[in-house]
């Protein structure tokens, strides 16, 4: 009996050009923060680095909600390309672009009441409250900058442009490394250096993007997409799709708070053993996000090229791929748990004991890595819902009632049990839906001899 897959599985290569290419602009997002920390943690004064800290949970936290910007962009985008229809392509482009700077500069307006409520409820010194402070008021001006960039991203994504995104990442990083040694070092800046140094590098970022995706559009084509810009159908469609994945993201990141903070009332050894497995999730998510977004442009082509029949041989390339990422990750940390984390941290107090909850992550990596793909699939679509419902059902079903025991039992096991729940719950709710869209679509099916 054989397969005949030429025909259907010839975008291999074409998928993992992308797939390389995200991965590595996607993991370029954490060491952003790290850069600043480094140069911060060989000052004399903690407080600074303790100050920038603090002030990056915060940036993280209204950054990772906003980020889809990114996600609502490249599907849709994707879908012109593949129609072929290159006005409603730029009219993509520059309606997100627009929600972006609306959003950008509303941050910009509400930033002293953000700023005040964030550093009235965290608990610091008054030192580190400062230094914090200042890295706000100085990194708070690049929210149009990193905004706009996650829309110009996902445009140049869904064009299947990803060594350009890839160059984006490149410069944002260098600029970043090269303002934080001037203004941290140099001239002895500290946290507002860093701030700026921040804020900088995004616009430069920003500008170098703009060049690139500049150089094939003709002047013409951008008067041709602004005269039918402003249609009102076409920005409640953006926006809800926007919205259903905003929802998400929010999901998200008040899941994985709550997992935080019941970690820290469970006591400090545990907090600490969860943080450093915590590290090892972010990053898997970073590099398992980057097939995802290869799925949600690849996706989205297919839609618009109406080759429906692509959808299963990508998503079986695409499953295959991020599962042995995560599960790869999953098993060295479980196999090698003291050289791993001991690359994170040198207290054996929290390193040592950390073997007996590093199990879980071939559960939560495995389930991420499915769920990521499947966000990935229906973005590509256009569709939001299933995005939104599937982590809201992860949150309240998964999560929740398991969380609640863990603290009635001051279990760790049982959130890492409540943490899995999540992921494997969302994983479920998305799964379900992934059938419907190959209905009415007997092709959709590799043949077989």
């Amino acid at each position: 009996m054989n397969i005949k897959l030429p025909s259907q599985y010839d975008f291999i290569k074409r998928f993992y050009q992308l797939a390389i290419a995200n991965v590595a602009s996607n993991i370029m997002i954490p060491l952003a923060g790290l850069i600043s920390v480094a140069f911060l943690g060989h000052l004399k004064e903690i407080h600074h680095l303790a100050g920038v800290a603090l002030a990056s949970i915060l940036f993280e936290f209204i950054y990772v909600i906003f980020y889809f910007l990114r996600m609502g962009t490249t599907g849709v985008t994707a879908q012109a390309v593949g129609r072929n229809d290159r006005e409603e392509m730029l009219r993509v482009g520059l309606r997100n672009g627009l929600i972006a700077l609306s959003l950008g500069v509303a941050i910009l307006i509400l930033q002293y009441p953000i700023r005040e409520l964030w550093f009235a409820i965290v608990s610091a010194t008054p030192e580190v409250k400062a230094s914090g402070i200042d890295y706000f008021n100085a990194r708070i001006w690049g929210a149009p900058a990193v905004l706009f960039n996650y829309v110009l991203i996902g445009w140049l994504l869904g064009r299947e442009m990803s060594g350009k995104v890839l160059l984006m990442s490149v410069v944002g990083n260098a600029a970043n490394v090269m303002f934080d040694y001037l203004y941290i070092i140099q001239w002895e800046w500290a946290s507002t250096g860093a701030g700026i140094a921040q804020a900088l590098s995004q616009y430069l970022m920003l500008l170098v993007g703009l060049f690139l995706a500049s150089k094939d559009i003709q002047f013409k084509d951008l008067q041709t997409a602004f005269q039918k810009l402003w249609d009102w159908l076409a920005f409640k469609s953006a926006f809800t799709l926007n919205g259903n994945i905003f929802v998400r993201s929010l999901a998200n990141m008040t899941t994985m708070a709550a997992f935080g903070s019941l970690s820290a009332l469970m006591g400090t050894i545990i907090f600490a053993e969860n943080a450093l497995l915590l590290q090892v999730i972010l990053v898997s998510i970073f590099l398992v996000d980057g097939i995802g977004f290869t799925t949600e442009t690849l996706t989205g082509n297919f839609k618009g090229q109406t080759a429906n029949d692509q959808f299963i041989p990508l998503l079986q390339l695409s499953l295959g791929t991020s599962i042995s990422l995560g599960l790869s990750i999953a098993g060295a940390c479980i196999l090698f748990p003291e050289t791993v984390f001991g690359l994170l941290s040198d207290h054996t107090e929290v390193t040592l004991p950390i073997k007996l909850y590093a199990p879980w992550l071939i559960l939560v990596l495995g389930c991420q890595a499915i769920s990521s793909n499947f966000d990935g699939y229906f973005g590509g679509l256009a569709e939001g819902e299933p995005i939104r419902n599937s982590t809201l059902c992860g949150a309240l079903l998964g999560f929740a009632p398991l969380a609640i025991w863990a603290w009635q039992a001051q279990s760790n096991q049982i959130l890492w049990l409540a943490l899995s729940g999540f992921m494997a719950t969302k994983m479920v709710a998305i799964a379900i839906q992934v059938p419907r869209t190959l209905q009415n679509d007997p092709e959709a099916i590799p043949s077989l001899d």
